[in-house]
C-alpha cells in the first residue's frame, strides 16, 4: 500500500490491555500503530518519529493527556491529536481543543468512529502540509532571478 494512504498512529494510553487490543484492531484495518503507556514516552516518540495522528488518553499517571498534548504540539506542531477519555467533561474537552486537539472521543470508543476521525485528521494534515509546501515553493520561485 502506498505510504500516502497509510496513517501512522501513536496510541498513548496507560491501560496496557486496552492499548494492546486497540493497537491490534487498528492494525487489522491497515494502520501503522506505535503504542506507548505514558505521556513521557509519547513526547519522546514524537521527537524521534513522525506520526500523522496521536490518539491520547486524557487521564494518565505522570503527565496527563492535556500536558502530553501540549508537549507533543511544542515538539511537532503539525501532529494531529485525538483525545480519548473514560470520564468526559465539557470542560476537559474544551481545554483539549484549546491546546490543539483535533477531536475528543469518549471510551469505550466505537472503532468505526475512531477510524473515521483518524482518516479525516490525516487528510486535514496532508492538506495543511501540501498548502505549506506550495507556499514555500512559491517563495523560493519568487526569490530566484531566472
Amino acid at each position: 500500500m502506498d505510504s500516502q494512504f497509510v496513517a501512522k498512529v501513536l496510541l498513548v494510553d496507560d491501560e496496557e490491555e486496552f492499548s494492546g487490543l486497540m493497537s491490534q484492531r487498528l492494525e487489522t484495518r491497515g494502520l501503522k500503530v506505535v503504542t506507548v503507556l505514558s505521556g513521557e514516552e509519547a513526547v519522546k516518540k514524537v521527537v524521534d518519529q513522525s506520526f500523522d495522528v496521536a490518539v491520547v488518553d486524557l487521564a494518565m499517571p505522570g503527565i496527563g493527556g492535556i500536558e502530553t498534548l501540549k508537549r507533543m504540539k511544542a515538539e511537532r506542531p503539525d501532529i494531529e491529536v485525538i483525545m480519548l477519555t473514560g470520564q468526559a467533561t465539557v470542560k476537559s474537552g474544551i481545554e483539549a481543543m484549546k491546546h490543539g486537539a483535533s477531536d475528543f472521543l469518549e471510551k469505550p470508543v466505537d472503532l468505526n468512529v475512531l477510524m473515521e476521525k483518524i482518516w479525516t485528521t490525516k487528510r486535514e494534515r496532508m492538506r495543511v502540509l501540501e498548502q505549506k509546501s506550495a507556499e514555500e515553493m512559491k517563495n523560493i520561485l519568487k526569490s530566484k532571478s531566472w
